[in-house]
């Protein structure tokens, strides 16, 4: 039985998943369409419309869900032992259902279909190393954040986002919800669903390691520093 914490903590994950979707995929329909050919303008638009996007949704649904928006993020924090193991299995399942929702919201807006596969591939050890590297600093970001800054939290994962975009080769999915989703978008934003598969996994493993440093970095290893100023 869910309780009405739990459902207001549930919904605003789906609805801050949907939304974060809405803004990947809608943007990155029309960026390319703007841009004439111009791959770089269409994923500086795409990049800017995520980043400014999770800013808002982080601090809007924050504190009613911690907006994770992210299956790696729960994993993290379940690893942690701040989200109870039945509670995040609830959350990914928002998250996902959120997130699908939202990819054909944005179909729906810009008169695609509403339902596609992503023939987009996005293949090899480059992309799925890369991938590690968005989650695992996705996950440094988060802890530092909760650690010393969580005013700023918001603003510093839209930032970090923002920036992986384009210092990763993946373009910095970092996330198996957002993974999933865009594998059901034949758009710009897209991934063939025969890539899905190493970005998850990568996803993953870059969580579980973010988790196993900040567990010293910014748990043991700062209180250390602490008790010597």
């Amino acid at each position: 039985m869910i309780d009405a914490t739990a459902l207001r903590r549930l919904t605003a994950e789906a609805l801050g998943t949907a939304f974060l979707l809405a803004a990947v995929v809608g943007s990155g329909i029309m960026g390319e369409r703007l841009a004439g050919g111009n791959v770089a303008i269409a994923l500086l638009a795409n990049t800017i419309a995520t980043g400014a996007a999770l800013v808002v949704l982080i601090s809007i649904f924050g504190p009613i869900s911690g907006a994770h928006f992210n299956p790696a993020v729960t994993l993290f924090f379940a690893l942690r032992r701040e989200m109870q193991p039945g509670l995040g299995l609830l959350y990914v399942a928002a998250q996902i259902v959120g997130a699908i929702a939202g990819v054909w919201a944005a179909h729906a807006m810009f008169a695609m279909p509403i339902l596609e596969v992503s023939q987009k591939l996005r293949d090899g050890p480059a992309q799925w190393w890369a991938e590690f590297v968005a989650t695992f600093g996705l996950m440094l970001t988060i802890a530092g954040a909760v650690r010393y800054t969580p005013a700023a939290a918001a603003y510093l994962v839209g930032l970090y986002i923002t920036a992986a975009y384009w210092f990763t080769a993946s373009t910095s999915f970092a996330n198996p919800a957002v993974t999933i989703a865009r594998a059901m978008t034949d758009s710009f934003a897209g991934i063939a669903p025969h890539s899905a598969s190493g970005f998850i996994a990568a996803q993953l493993l870059g969580a579980v390691a973010g988790w196993a440093l900040t567990r010293w970095l910014f748990e043991r290893g700062s209180a250390r520093l602490e008790s010597r100023s």
